[in-house]
């Protein structure tokens, strides 16, 4: 990997798996969008960015040190894909999945803002998803600028904490207000602590997620994996059941992937939501 700053830009060249379709629109993230060019505008830990491919580079908006301090572990550049991707092809489903998937990476997403974005994608689909995050971020994040233009941070737990769920109406959240509330309040009194949840074992850091009302299997799964960075969290919601069900015996164990099964899953979930895996059943 090399990069450099391009006046605005930094320029990153990598022969890693990259692809930014992929990375964004593989269910794992909620905030970024991409324009008619393949251009992604999003919001991370505070700061707005475009990013884009051209040729054999990426070009990041920002200087050298937001590259350093918020890109490059966020895209988790310091970690070969390619390789992983290469180990996770035990069987002829996933050489299929995985290759169909190349280019994913896992973000490594702020720990609350994966907690919250997940409580709210229970039982909804992607466009949904991201329309209520985005609402919450404009009623009650802070504002930051990109370009003349004004976009908006996650709010922190301490802040959706002060809230009623009336606050939350205009989210159109319907039953998942009252969890988000609920979650803000055990997060801001630390009587959840991300932070040390983080340094759990992921079967623990699930088990005492799971003690938020609201947050179930799939949720806590999915945070330990995208927020906590925890690459052997095993997320199952209905693509990845479906998946299993076609490809696999009853009584699988996403063991065979580890220690990168939530890598795994979610070339699963990529491929699943493509339709493409039918053809090889």
């Amino acid at each position: 990997m090399t990069y450099r700053q391009v006046g605005d830009y930094v320029e990153l060249r990598t022969d890693d798996d990259f692809d930014l379709e992929r990375i964004f629109e593989c269910g794992q993230c909620f905030r970024w969008n991409a324009d008619e060019n393949g251009v992604y505008t999003g919001v991370a830990f505070g700061k707005a960015a475009k990013i884009y491919r051209e040729g054999d580079s990426v070009f990041i908006s920002g200087s050298l040190e937001d590259f350093e301090n918020i890109w490059r572990g966020y895209f988790d550049l310091d970690r070969s894909y390619a390789g992983i991707r290469a180990g996770l092809c035990v069987d002829d489903y996933m050489r299929e999945a995985s290759s169909f998937g190349a280019g994913i990476r896992i973000l490594y997403q702020d720990k609350w803002e994966a907690l919250c974005s997940f409580i709210i994608s229970q039982n909804n689909n992607i466009p949904r998803i991201k329309k209520t995050v985005e609402k919450l971020c404009e009623m009650f994040g802070g504002k930051t600028d990109l370009f003349g233009k004004e976009y908006y941070t996650f709010p922190k737990a301490s802040e959706i904490a002060a809230l009623s769920e009336e606050d939350l109406a205009p989210l159109r959240a319907g039953y998942r207000a009252e969890y988000i509330i609920g979650a803000a309040r055990k997060v801001a009194s630390g009587e959840i602590d991300l932070e040390k949840i983080a340094q759990m074992p992921p079967e623990e850091a699930c088990k005492t997620l799971k003690s938020i009302k609201g947050v179930g299997d799939k949720v806590a799964n999915c945070v330990v994996l995208f927020g906590l960075q925890m690459l052997d969290a095993f997320p199952i919601d209905v693509w990845i059941k479906k998946a299993l069900n076609a490809h696999y015996e009853s009584g699988f164990d996403p063991k065979i992937f580890a220690p990168y099964a939530g890598i795994a899953q979610q070339y699963m979930f990529y491929f699943g939501r493509s339709g493409k895996d039918l053809l090889i059943r």
